[in-house]
C-alpha cells in the first residue's frame, strides 16, 4: 500500500525540489525565456501588420490592374472601330473607283459602238456609191454600144457644159 500512498518524507522533499528548481528556474531561466517570448510576441506582430501591408498593396495592385485592363479594353474598342470604319472607307472608295471605271468602261463602249456604226454606214454609202456606179456604167455601156447613141451623149453633156 505503500505504493498507492506516498510518505511525508517523500512529499518534504518533493516540495523542497520543486521550490528549488521554481528559484533556479526563476533566477536563471525566467528572464530569458520572457525575453524570446516577448520577441516572439513582436515578430509576430509585424509580421502581421506587414501581412495587412501587403494586403493593402495588394489591393492597390489589384484596383491599378483592373483600371489598366479596363483602359485596354477601352483601348482595344477604340482601334476596332477606327478599323471598321477604314474598312468601311475603303470598301466605299473601291465601290466609287469601281462605278467610276465603269461609267468610264460604258462610255468608252458607247463611243465605240458609235464609231463602229458611223464606220458601217459609211462603208454602206461607199459600197453603195460603188454599186451604183458599176449598175450605171453596166447601164450606160449596154445603152451606149452604137456609136451613134455615143455621139448623141456627148452633145447633150457639151450643151449642158456652160463655159465660161
Amino acid at each position: 500500500m505503500e505504493l498507492v500512498t506516498p510518505g511525508i518524507g517523500l512529499i518534504f522533499w518533493q516540495t523542497v525540489t520543486f521550490i528549488v528548481v521554481l528559484f533556479l528556474l526563476s533566477k536563471f531561466a525566467w528572464k530569458p525565456i520572457m525575453a524570446s517570448l516577448r520577441e516572439r510576441e513582436h515578430s509576430i506582430e509585424s509580421a502581421l501588420r506587414m501581412a495587412d501591408q501587403a494586403k493593402l498593396e495588394m489591393q492597390a495592385l489589384k484596383a491599378g490592374n483592373e483600371k489598366l485592363l479596363q483602359d485596354a479594353r477601352i483601348e482595344r474598342d477604340r482601334i476596332m472601330r477606327e478599323a471598321s470604319e477604314a474598312g468601311t472607307a475603303i470598301i466605299e472608295q473601291a465601290k466609287a473607283r469601281a462605278n467610276d471605271e465603269g461609267t468610264r468602261m460604258i462610255e468608252n463602249a458607247r463611243q465605240a459602238i458609235n464609231n463602229e456604226k458611223k464606220a458601217a454606214l459609211t462603208e454602206v454609202k461607199n459600197m453603195a456609191a460603188t454599186l451604183s456606179i458599176d449598175i450605171a456604167e453596166r447601164i450606160l455601156k449596154h445603152e451606149l454600144r452604137d456609136p451613134a447613141a455615143q455621139q448623141a451623149l456627148v452633145t447633150d453633156y457639151i450643151k449642158e457644159v456652160n463655159l465660161n
